[in-house]
């Protein structure tokens, strides 16, 4: 049974980085009372340190050219793998075939 993620009002978390930010209660406090993990909330307040205002542009989804250049490591990755699986079966062949 697959689960539904939540979706949380950039309010929301911004109100949780300013909590955490007062430093009144630890981190691990904080996101137990709001129902998040507490490294979510960690997140949150590194993506407000980087981006202030433009931080959680949208509805989760990443910005197209930040989602097209994670979808460029993941093959650049793949193609690297398939290169070295390559490599390593023509070495296998050119012992075999001595």
């Amino acid at each position: 049974m697959a689960t539904k993620r939540k979706v949380f009002t950039n309010e929301f978390k911004r109100e949780a980085v300013r909590l955490l930010e007062q430093g009144r209660k630890p981190g691990a406090d904080i996101a137990r009372e709001l129902g998040i993990k507490r490294n979510q909330l960690y997140k949150w307040k590194d993506q407000m340190e980087k981006r202030g205002e433009e931080a959680f542009p949208g509805r989760g989804r990443r910005a197209a050219p930040d989602a097209e250049l994670a979808r460029l490591r993941r093959e650049n990755e793949r193609l690297k793998e398939e290169n070295d699986i390559l490599k390593k079966a023509a070495r296998y062949f050119a012992r075999v075939s001595e």
